[in-house]
């Protein structure tokens, strides 16, 4: 009788943990928020929301403490943390990373390459799956984005010019034989065969973004037409009002303005986007095209001091101080070090973007972007239960990814 008791209390534990109520929590929806409300969640999925308390019994109760509580910060853009870079191809730096962006709000995070050689591209997208199967404590991996190495080099930045190159048909579907996880392309759509390279991309559901660029505004309304309908890091390595012979031309940015259905994602560290230019964006392209990305380097979660952009192996030295990464001349920055509570906090209290259109950035644009906006980035009923509860000072108090509560 003893053991069947023990085995009742086992299951009872185990229904819990598939079961959980979060309550007393102010709750951000895509369209208001519950001042006063309650989540139910069952086996990962969000089952009710809804004002005041909802009574159930054999549920684990989370008090939100009249915190806020939104959707899990979604990050299309990020290149590693925790003094971990993706491209140095270990399984442990890949949870490591994950881990730290997950004690930072971000439930969902996409690995993203440098320009590099082939040989250690193939190395990532290996132990992208290994550590993809083994991630249960940090944010889940959505998916692969490849930054390069299709770039201009005007517009390289902190890419190492020894890679860059033209879009290579050989080449691209090598890779894309390789890798069924690759769900953005980021490279200059000027460059000789950006446009076919779309084609193929496309069929396979992977979104061909414009990066890197010394395009100007009909370059980029073709390539738009071509399906590159979203720009990587506005602002950062690409061409605003420029001349040629003479002649006076609009750039990236002002494509990226002037095209309403272009989608844009910004590093909201304040620093690579200083305030003026995150009320402009807001301004101009409404929270509904934009995404906040960290774009965050080793450096992200680590202190100030000397670090190194891109592998272990290949990578450059930089210097992180002021809040960012740059090289070590101090000529360019070389990377952000931001994590996704840091951008949340930073267009409310330095832009005066509204919580709610914060969140919208953080979290449903980004989802719809990467075309998962029918079970992620809202707190909704059938949605995955990917939450985060934090205070006015958005400090993150709960991370909960898929119904497992990971901080």
């Amino acid at each position: 009788m003893l053991l069947k008791g023990t085995k009742l209390k086992i299951g009872v534990k185990r229904l819990k943990m598939n079961k959980i109520k979060i309550f007393n929590g102010k709750i951000v929806t895509p369209f208001d928020t519950i001042e006063r409300g309650t989540i139910l969640i069952e086996n990962g999925k969000i089952t009710a929301v809804e004002s005041g308390d909802i009574e159930v019994s054999d549920y684990l109760p989370i008090d939100a403490d009249s915190h806020y509580v939104t959707p899990g910060f979604i990050d299309l853009h990020t290149h590693g943390g925790n003094n971990h870079d993706f491209m140095d191809c270990s399984v442990e730096g890949f949870l490591s990373a994950a881990k730290m962006h997950a004690q930072h709000g971000t439930t969902l995070i996409y690995p993203t390459t440098l320009a590099g050689d082939n040989s250690e591209l193939f190395s990532f997208l290996d132990i992208y799956d290994k550590a993809d199967k083994l991630n249960t404590q940090g944010s889940k991996f959505g998916g692969v984005h490849l930054e390069g190495p299709y770039f201009s080099y005007n517009h390289r930045g902190a890419q190492d010019p020894a890679y860059l190159r033209d879009p290579d048909p050989k080449e691209y579907n090598m890779i894309l034989e390789r890798s069924d996880k690759i769900t953005r392309w980021s490279i200059a759509p000027e460059l000789p065969g950006a446009f076919e390279f779309a084609k193929t991309i496309l069929k396979k559901g992977i979104l061909p973004s414009i990066a890197h660029t010394d395009a100007i505004y009909e370059e980029i309304l073709a390539a738009f037409d071509a399906g590159f309908t979203h720009i990587t890091h506005f602002y950062s390595c690409m061409n605003g009002i420029t001349r040629r012979n003479a002649f006076r031309f609009a750039g990236c940015i002002e494509a990226g303005y002037l095209i309403d259905a272009m989608t844009v994602e910004i590093i909201a560290d304040g620093i690579h986007v200083p305030k003026p230019l995150l009320q402009l964006i807001y301004k101009l392209k409404g929270a509904d095209n934009i995404a906040l990305v960290t774009d965050s380097m080793r450096g992200a979660g680590m202190p100030d001091g000397k670090s190194i952009l891109g592998s272990i192996k290949n990578g450059q030295m930089v210097i992180i101080e002021d809040g960012v990464a740059k090289l070590p001349d101090r000529s360019a920055f070389a990377g952000s070090v931001a994590t996704a509570d840091l951008l949340v906090k930073n267009m409310i209290n330095i832009a005066g973007i509204p919580l709610n259109e914060t969140i919208r950035m953080a979290a449903s644009t980004p989802a719809r972007i990467a075309g998962i906006d029918h079970k992620k980035g809202r707190i909704a009923p059938g949605y995955d239960a990917d939450i985060v509860i934090f205070d006015n000072n958005i400090e993150i108090k709960k991370t909960i990814i898929e119904g497992k509560i990971i901080k």
